[in-house]
């Protein structure tokens, strides 16, 4: 399962991003091309009649028989077949076979990429050293959204999520200001859920009167924390990093229903490629 997201996440960022230049460039050249095949056919294509020679010499101005003028004597004038009219060879583009299977690809690609996006699995990006060693900025790493559907975040899984009213009320200074980012989204690990009973004390985490394993924490924290009961629907989260992390023990619990996803995979850079530290 874990292969098959990855395999999904990899090339969702690119196609995801640069869908709409590419459909746009596309787009943009259809028109060149409809002109080019015009212009290719006036000098190439011998009219009825016509010997090649004088039809070269015809739109060379070297012979041949004048080109009609308008009344006023414009040279410019259009000569009404529309191939000079950058509209009109949008609009035969348009109206083309090739036109119209692009827009069913392009079409396709963007319903497929969204799907994939806001259903299945999604890229995230690291912007701090809240969660290091696990994480460092500039990560980039995969989060699947099939599980939360499935069963309730567990002990250790590390977690993507809208944040809380209480940070947004800690945080910001202004009501407009936690609007504006009440969707940028933070990563924490989940320590404790429902019913847990949290202490933190001499820099290590017990949970309900057992220590637990952190081998992936950064040091051990520099504060002491609980005994608090995790109340029903919520969790408990906190940062790797313990002592440079604005997590549940500043701000309090996690409401299960702002969780976006789980992180599964590290894909960039390749190098860090990898779960190590996810559970």
């Amino acid at each position: 399962m874990k292969l098959l997201l990855l395999a999904a996440v990899l090339p969702l960022a690119a196609a995801y991003n640069s869908f709409p230049s590419f459909l746009s460039s596309s787009r943009r050249s259809a028109p060149w091309k409809s002109g080019a095949k015009v212009s290719t056919n006036m000098f190439l294509t011998r009219r009825p009649g016509t010997p090649s020679t004088a039809l070269f010499a015809e739109q060379l101005g070297g012979g041949g028989p004048p080109t009609p003028r308008g009344n006023d004597g414009d040279d410019n004038n259009d000569d009404g077949n529309g191939d000079d009219n950058p509209l009109s060879s949008l609009q035969r583009w348009f109206k083309s076979p090739e036109a119209a299977e692009d827009i069913k690809t392009y079409t396709l690609s963007l319903f497929v990429a969204l799907t994939i996006r806001f259903f299945l699995v999604e890229p995230r990006y690291i912007p701090s050293l809240s969660m290091y060693p696990t994480f460092e900025v500039g990560d980039q790493l995969a989060v699947e959204k099939i599980t939360k559907r499935i069963r309730p975040p567990r002990r250790g899984e590390v977690v993507v999520f809208n944040p809380p009213q209480a940070f947004r009320d800690m945080v910001f200074d202004s009501p407009s200001d936690s609007s504006k980012k009440a969707k940028e989204a933070l990563i924490k690990r989940v320590v404790a859920t429902e019913g847990d009973v949290v202490v933190v004390k001499n820099g290590n985490l017990f949970i309900n009167n057992e220590q637990q394993d952190e081998s992936y924490r950064a040091e051990k924290a520099f504060y002491d924390f609980g005994p608090v009961t995790v109340p029903p629907g919520q969790l408990l989260v906190l940062g790797d990093n313990r002592n440079h992390s604005l997590d549940g023990h500043i701000w309090g619990f996690l409401p299960k229903e702002n969780i976006i996803g789980r992180a599964v995979y590290l894909y960039w850079p390749p190098w860090r490629f990898g779960n190590d530290g996810l559970n």
